[in-house]
């Protein structure tokens, strides 16, 4: 396994200059799709597992920072804005994150063909992002939220938050003067 993962280091290593940064003991397994590398830049200590899809549009931005862990198949768009994934965050398989809506208004219009409307999407430091979550155009996670597996998470979420279900919703709250997570 830790031969698999230097030689992951290496060939990230060998694309530096396609990426806008990649910074120091960082690995990618082989990628399913990268879109607009120039416009991804990827922290120190990142590690992001096999299958994943990053993709920018527009002049939009993918900002991972330092100590993420990013398991398989993770899927990324940004468009126009940056979508910035704070340091020591940790996202667990099949996710799916994006500042992209598709419009839908024209019914004689195919919706891929219809304008796209971006967001501000941002993940705070040392978030958990379960299994399978899709974070939505328009999400803004505080420091330290809990997403649960299968969420479908859409809005602003306060720090310290436990947010599950689809549509999700916030169920516990980090509370710092009784030092307990507590039912909202």
């Amino acid at each position: 396994m830790q031969l698999r993962k230097l030689l992951w280091h290496f060939n990230l290593d060998l694309k530096r200059f396609t990426f806008n940064k990649i910074g120091f003991f960082s690995y990618m397994g082989p990628a399913i799709s990268l879109v607009g590398q120039k416009r991804i830049s990827i922290g120190n200590r990142v590690r992001i597992y096999p299958g994943c899809r990053m993709e920018t549009h527009d002049n939009g931005e993918i900002i991972i920072n330092d100590d993420c862990s990013i398991a398989q198949n993770f899927h990324i768009t940004s468009s126009e804005l940056p979508l910035v994934i704070g340091a020591k965050t940790t996202i667990l398989g099949n996710v799916f994150i994006t500042n992209i809506d598709h419009e839908y208004k024209n019914i004689d219009q195919h919706i891929m063909e219809q304008p796209m409307i971006t967001k501000r999407t941002e993940i705070g430091e040392n978030c958990f992002i379960g299994f399978g979550a899709a974070i939505q155009a328009g999400t803004v996670l505080g420091k330290q939220c809990i997403v649960g597996t299968n969420a479908v998470v859409r809005g602003e979420f306060p720090d310290y938050s436990v947010i599950v279900g689809a549509p999700a919703k916030v169920v516990k709250q980090y509370n710092k003067e009784t030092g307990e997570w507590e039912r909202i």
